[in-house]
């Protein structure tokens, strides 16, 4: 599946607080409140205990292109157990962080769930997070002419720049909502979630949630880092209602503001950039940093990695993202 973007370039606050207010979401734990204000924290409660959230020491694999040797498992290895940095026996992944569709190559379209995928994993006893992009508009995705149709009818609002010369094949999406784009985007993620949903996730990896640091030369649009977290505050809260625990992928500059409504965080290439400090604000309120370099080698990485107690691998360093290359630091 090379179509696959795998490379990321890096409110006030009661608007930031209040992202489903804002948007005119109506949670179902919201409307209970209204009726029964008690009952509806206990159920709020008893819904959040019920979300999956991984330990901090927890192994991780990323793999969103599929294996054709693995078909019967929606192209995921989920045997794969190899030799860390640090030596000594092989190690296995707890946590699988794949796509939401099987890849295209193995399933002959793009829109069959990788539900083999999530239960082969489960059957392992390690849990699969659900891979979406939710910044940026894919073409190769089955809900794409519907972004085009949006797009078209409200003034050309929606899709801005390619994403990259490396993936011209998608572009990024205008998080504003002077015409309604963010409200028509969380429409669109809704029912993407719900597939997570269906096919058995246990979490949901928002791709692409870093727009205002790209600025209008990159993206085509002037997002404000207001306007970010107004939208990624709604996509946490968007996985929460729907029962699955949340990644916040990349957008370093915003971790003080959202590490409290993400439950895990990925990250590509801190250690590359030299940027990984913010990271460790996951770490201390024990939430695990899925970590993965792709130029840097693992010897010039790791033992940095292990000291701040990221989970963190190296992958192909052309940015493929199959079983294989995989090196786990620990």
């Amino acid at each position: 599946m090379v179509s696959f973007r795998s490379i990321s370039t890096r409110l006030t606050a009661v608007a930031a607080l209040l992202p489903v207010a804002a948007l005119g979401l109506t949670t179902s734990a919201e409307a209970a409140a209204t009726a029964a204000p008690g009952a509806a924290k206990g159920t709020e409660a008893a819904a959040s205990a019920a979300i999956w959230r991984p330990p901090v020491q927890s192994r991780w694999q990323y793999q969103l292109q599929g294996n054709k040797a693995y078909a019967s498992t929606g192209g995921i290895n989920v045997n794969i157990c190899e030799v860390p940095q640090t030596g000594g026996a092989c190690v296995r992944p707890t946590v699988f962080d794949i796509d939401l569709y099987v890849d295209a190559e193995i399933a002959g379209n793009n829109s069959t769930l990788n539900t083999a995928g999530v239960k082969a994993i489960h059957a392992k006893g390690a849990k699969a997070v659900c891979y979406i992009d939710a910044g940026s508009i894919e073409e190769f995705r089955p809900d794409y002419q519907q972004f085009v149709d949006w797009h078209e009818s409200h003034g050309n609002s929606l899709l801005g720049k390619p994403f990259s010369e490396e993936f011209p094949n998608e572009r990024w999406a205008n998080i504003n909502n002077d015409k309604g784009q963010r409200d028509f985007l969380l429409k669109m993620m809704e029912p993407r979630v719900d597939k997570c949903v269906q096919a058995g996730f246990d979490g949901v990896e928002f791709d692409v949630v870093h727009a205002h640091e790209e600025g209008k030369e990159v993206t085509g649009w002037d997002i404000s880092p207001e306007t970010q977290l107004i939208y990624n505050r709604a996509l946490a809260d968007l996985a929460h209602r729907k029962g699955l625990s949340v990644a916040l992928k990349n957008d370093l500059s915003q971790i003080e503001d959202l590490v409290s409504v993400f439950d895990y965080a990925v990250n590509e290439e801190c250690f590359q950039y030299k940027e990984c400090a913010d990271l460790s604000a996951f770490v201390r309120a024990g939430k695990p940093v899925f970590q993965v370099e792709y130029k840097t080698s693992p010897g010039s990485f790791c033992a940095k990695a292990n000291q701040l107690k990221f989970n963190s691998i190296k992958k192909a360093s052309d940015y493929s993202l199959y079983d294989k290359p995989y090196k786990p630091c620990k």
